[in-house]
């Protein structure tokens, strides 16, 4: 049953009883799923629905969207009256505005596993963050199961096709606040779509290994949205009001300021037309060729890639090779510099774990590109935090258009240099 959670005291009864029954057991991340409350069915009215109980704030059919706003405020104020000093995490399957504030994010539902399904999130993902709230994930591969997937019985060609739509899903997945694959069966381990030597887990590997690598540019872009007020998901508006063309376009967007990312959301698709914001020169993020702006290009798509362009003048921190985020520092940082504009990106640092970083334990470290210069600046470290490195190594690696890198594991570094909080200019 739904509880009235716009009373003060039932919200602070449903938080009692999770930190009697599961808190202790050091859960610290809440699941709070069906945050929207069903309407219930009257027997006076021959199966009709109508709305819930009336709730402290009146008529529930006036206020019920609020639900998982104040669901999680209960949640929220809970844990940080009962551990001050631990960080609160909740995922939530309804939104409403302003709920940021109380540490949740939001994913789309019991989306269905089909492609016109992959295809809608992504302007489902970009009108949720224009709208104000950052945090947004989705079931990576869809929730529901068509029946010709589902099946224990399927047939060879939609096995193929099944492990296709997981692993572009997967990709398109990389690059959103929070990745996440869920579903109901067949089940989505990434080993479970063939084994080690199947091109859809080689696939989905490989970006998951991205995603880890890029664990320092996707927690400074956190810090950005905490500290400032940042947006990770960006519509294209957001950064090209002018061009109106990037303006109509629903099925690209920025993920931070750097990267401009273009699913595939069509079986056996291996290319496809991306548009090239104006003003701007791109990059490709798989082979470092560049392109000018204010045009459309057929772009390649191969079956373990998707198109991915990074804007001149972007500043793109690498950590090291992960498989957990606490299992060691990220030391040393690649910095990718695309050149052919000035650039600049703020390296955010805390110790990830406690409520510090809300009385001011973090670390910024600015880094600029003179594209005139040739020079790159790694600014003086502001700030402190228990733990941090107080000496790294950072590895510069140059992209240019006489000079086409694509990303690679292990890439060449133009530069290495040992940091230590103090002002570095590089000159190239």
């Amino acid at each position: 049953t739904f509880y009235d959670a716009f009373n003060p005291a039932a919200g602070k009864l449903f938080w009692d009883q999770i930190n009697r029954e599961l808190f202790p057991k050091k859960f610290d991340g809440w699941w709070l799923d069906a945050t929207e409350p069903d309407l219930t069915k009257s027997p006076t009215l021959q199966g009709q629905r109508q709305a819930m109980h009336p709730t402290a704030l009146g008529p529930a059919s006036r206020v019920l969207n609020a639900f998982a706003l104040v669901n999680a405020r209960a949640v929220y104020d809970g844990q940080r009256e009962a551990a001050p000093d631990e960080r609160v995490f909740i995922l939530t399957r309804s939104g409403f505005a302003g709920q940021q504030r109380y540490a949740a994010a939001t994913w789309s539902g019991d989306t269905s596993a089909t492609w016109q399904a992959l295809h809608k999130q992504i302007a489902a993902g970009i009108g949720f963050c224009l709208s104000g709230v950052p945090w947004w994930s989705m079931d990576s591969g869809g929730f529901s199961v068509p029946p010709q997937f589902a099946s224990r019985t399927p047939k060879e060609a939609d096995v193929e096709e099944w492990r296709e739509l997981n692993t572009r899903w997967f990709e398109f997945a990389t690059f959103v606040p929070l990745l996440r694959a869920h579903g109901e069966f067949p089940f989505r381990e990434m080993w479970d779509f063939g084994g080690d030597d199947s091109p859809a887990y080689q696939a989905q590997l490989k970006f998951d290994r991205i995603r880890y690598r890029l664990l320092p540019y996707i927690y400074s872009l956190a810090g950005e949205i905490t500290h400032d007020g940042g947006t990770m998901m960006r519509g294209l508006v957001m950064d090209f009001p002018d061009d109106a063309t990037a303006r109509d376009i629903t099925d690209q967007y920025l993920f931070g300021s750097a990267f401009l990312i273009s699913p595939i959301t069509a079986y056996k698709a291996r290319n496809r037309q991306v548009y090239l914001p104006k003003d701007a020169t791109w990059y490709d993020f798989w082979t470092g060729q560049s392109f000018a702006g204010g045009q459309s290009i057929d772009s390649a798509a191969a079956f373990d890639s998707m198109p991915v362009h990074i804007r001149a003048g972007s500043i793109i921190p690498f950590g090291p090779e992960l498989q957990y985020t606490t299992e060691k520092q990220a030391d040393p940082i690649t910095l990718y510099v695309y050149t052919g504009a000035d650039g600049a990106f703020t390296l955010y640092e805390d110790d990830g774990l406690t409520s510090g970083y809300e009385k001011g334990a973090f670390t910024q470290i600015q880094i600029k590109w003179n594209d005139a210069a040739k020079t790159l600046t790694i600014g003086k470290r502001q700030g402190s935090f228990s733990g941090m490195l107080s000496s790294r190594n950072f590895e510069i690696v140059l992209v240019g258009k006489d000079k086409p890198i694509g990303f690679a594991f292990t890439p060449k570094a133009d530069r290495s240099v040992k940091y230590e909080g103090q002002s570095i200019d590089l000159r190239f």
